[in-house]
């Protein structure tokens, strides 16, 4: 059994249902209840770490036995909330989903950290493109600070037990195929999407990513960038880049229309690959 807090999100029901495809025994934890019907819900607050425990071990004949634990559930971007209360939802949440897996035993736990742990939204200009794992987390806002707090976590966790697994997985700005009718709008300043490097994250793809993570025979806390393989843009990255970070160095060639949010690790470690995109929309 996968429990996935969140369920009821935008990434979270994806996720639910890409992991119900692929034969896996499913449940949300959520204060919301989930759109669909078919979807068994149970109702937890995850900043209580009482709840929390207690619903992971077991709440009737919807949750036992829990092999993995996908925790998708956080106030999901800046401003949605005063930026104390974003930071102590986010942080508190994520400590109490991974200690409630280290009592439990659960050791394969599956988490979104976020793209704005790069740096977003560059108002300091990335330090080269395209953007990776391998430079130190630049938090520019509390919900940043939080995702990035919850990395150092995981490293903590992973470390109190060798054996435990906790990935987290740095998404982009997730998108509903519905919402690529947006995309035109877009074009036409530069400006409007730099803040993401022109990135974005399909929904049903960022649920493969959360898969792959699972079934990765992995132990320790790891990140990964998750995007999809192209821009929202339909100017190449050079005009896009000498337009708005000229001083930017470019590591490497690139696509026009190539992610500059580099995806090159997912790839390797876990076998992702982006199957859905705007352009074949």
């Amino acid at each position: 059994m996968i429990i996935v807090t969140g369920g009821s999100g935008q990434a979270g029901r994806a996720c639910v249902a890409d992991l119900t495809a692929h034969g896996y025994d499913v449940v949300s934890v959520d204060l919301a209840p989930p759109a669909d019907a078919s979807v068994r819900h149970s109702r937890v607050d995850l900043t209580d770490y009482g709840q929390t425990v207690a619903a992971f071990a077991g709440v009737d004949d919807r949750i036992d036995d829990v092999t993995g634990i996908v925790h998708l559930a956080a106030i999901r971007a800046p401003g949605l909330a005063p930026n104390p209360v974003t930071f102590s939802v986010n942080t508190l949440s994520t400590y109490n989903v991974f200690e409630a897996a280290r009592q439990l035993g659960v050791k394969n736990v599956v988490w979104a950290s976020s793209e704005t742990v790069l740096g977003l939204p560059f108002d300091t200009p990335p330090p080269y493109v395209p953007v990776d794992e391998e430079y130190p987390g630049r938090p520019e806002t509390a919900y940043s600070l939080s995702k990035l707090v919850g990395e150092t976590m995981a490293e903590q966790f992973c470390r109190w037990d060798p054996e435990q697994k906790i990935i987290g997985l740095r998404l982009s700005n997730v998108m509903d195929p519905e919402d690529y009718a947006r995309f035109p709008s877009f074009q036409d300043d530069a400006l409007r999407r730099k803040w993401n490097l022109w990135g974005y994250i399909d929904a049903r793809d960022a649920a493969q990513a959360v898969r792959l993570a699972l079934e990765a025979p992995l132990t320790g806390a790891d990140v990964f960038v998750i995007a999809n393989a192209d821009t929202v843009m339909e100017r190449p990255n050079s005009e896009l880049l000498d337009e708005v970070f000229p001083g930017v160095e470019r590591r490497r060639e690139f696509g026009d229309h190539e992610t500059l949010l580099s995806i090159e690790k997912a790839r390797r470690v876990l076998g992702y690959e982006p199957r859905f995109g705007w352009r074949t929309a």
